[in-house]
C-alpha cells in the first residue's frame, strides 16, 4: 500500500519560512517524479511544485519561483518542500503527491496523495 506522508505545516508570519515534508513508503517514484499542491478554502487544487526523480530536475509554479525550492533524499524516499518569504495568500493545505512516469503539474496524472498538511500565514 503507498503511502505519502507530510508533515511540517503550522502557523507563521508573514515574510517567515516553513519546511514541509513527505515521506513515501510502499512505492518509489524513479521513473516518475513527486510534487507538491495546494487548496486554499473555496479554490480548486493548484500546482506548487514537483521534482523528477531521475534527475532532480524541478518544475516550479510561477508564483513560488524564487520563494520556494523543492528537494529530495533518495535514501529516505522523502520529498522537501522549502517555502521562504511567506504571504498570507499562501495560505492553504498542501498536499503531496506521486506519479510513476514524467515531470508536470497537471494533478490528472498524480495517482497518489498524502493527506495534506495545513500551512496558515498571518500578516
Amino acid at each position: 500500500q503507498v503511502q505519502l506522508a507530510e508533515s511540517g505545516g503550522g502557523l507563521v508570519q508573514a515574510g517567515g519560512s516553513l519546511r514541509l515534508s513527505c515521506a513515501a513508503s510502499g512505492r518509489t517514484f524513479s521513473d516518475g517524479s513527486m510534487g507538491w499542491f495546494r487548496q486554499a478554502p473555496g479554490k480548486g487544487r493548484e500546482f506548487v511544485a514537483a521534482i523528477r526523480w531521475s534527475d532532480d530536475r524541478p518544475l516550479y509554479a510561477d508564483f513560488v519561483k524564487g520563494r520556494f525550492t523543492i528537494s529530495r533524499d533518495n535514501a529516505k524516499n522523502t520529498v522537501f518542500l522549502q517555502m521562504n518569504s511567506l504571504r498570507p495568500e499562501d495560505t492553504a493545505v498542501y498536499y503531496c503527491a506521486g506519479r510513476d512516469y514524467g515531470l508536470g503539474s497537471l494533478a490528472t496524472y498524480y495517482h497518489y496523495w498524502g493527506q495534506g498538511t495545513q500551512v496558515t500565514v498571518s500578516s
